[in-house]
């Protein structure tokens, strides 16, 4: 451990000139591009700005810089979920503030649509690479735990009922989340991927959802089922002629 009393001695050589966050985002975007096995080492000297000399020994290999990568995401993602659940505001609102933020990354405006990193990337790897595995299962239970701490608050305030299982219904907002970065790398529209989050909000929270504008609302009280004129309409008995 140093003191303060201790001089620190200046290495020789050329002074770093690379900034290490703008680095790992710039190799993030060209992994995010290209996949791992897809992104080559001149791809990331490129995209960096930083010759392989100078990547190996800021990061290690492409394999420790990838590591690097998914983890630096998974950290700004959870910050950004934990901002969107914090607060008072009603959990339907703290859900569709976190899905907000996830398609704003996920559909950038005027861009090329993206997905989530850590799925679209690590998935591909998992199979075959063990860290990569490891770092992918813990991104996806860092984002379940987020979830669960928010619902566990809505039990003891009332927002969902006592006996719901804040810890599956966890899943199912992060399998939300989920579905959201598959559809918009295929290529939904940024409404019909706004429509999927607010439906599971409202099955997370009990709610209803808004019925399809098309469909009618049924007449009559009671939550009877709508009955169509034919149904309502008196047989008809035939003629004898």
């Amino acid at each position: 451990m140093q003191t303060g009393t201790k001089t620190d001695k200046r290495s020789r050589g050329r002074p770093r000139t690379y900034d290490p966050e703008q680095a790992l985002s710039d190799a993030r975007d060209a992994f995010w591009e290209g996949g791992y096995s897809g992104t080559s080492l001149d791809a990331l000297s490129e995209s960096t700005g930083m010759n392989r000399p100078s990547l190996y020994g800021a990061f290690g290999d492409k394999h420790a810089l990838y590591l690097s990568t998914l983890d630096r995401y998974i950290e700004t993602g959870l910050q950004g979920m934990e901002a969107a659940l914090a607060g008072d505001r009603p959990l339907a609102d703290a859900l569709m503030s976190v899905y907000d933020g996830a398609l704003a990354i996920y559909l950038p405006i005027d861009e090329t649509p993206r997905g989530c990193f850590l799925i679209g990337t690590a998935l591909a790897e998992s199979r075959a690479d063990q860290e990569v595995r490891e770092k992918l299962a813990a991104g996806l239970n860092t984002f379940d735990a987020s979830f669960e701490r928010r619902l566990e608050r809505a039990k003891a305030a009332g927002e969902l009922d006592s006996a719901a299982n804040a810890a599956v219904l966890a899943k199912v907002a992060s399998a939300v989340l989920h579905s959201l970065a598959l559809r918009s790398r295929a290529g939904d529209s940024r409404a019909s991927l706004r429509a999927t989050a607010k439906a599971g909000v409202a099955l997370i929270c009990g709610t209803t959802a808004e019925p399809p504008r098309n469909v009618r609302k049924p007449r009559g009280g009671s939550g009877e089922p709508a009955t169509s004129a034919r149904e309502k309409a008196p047989m008809r008995r035939k003629s004898n002629r």
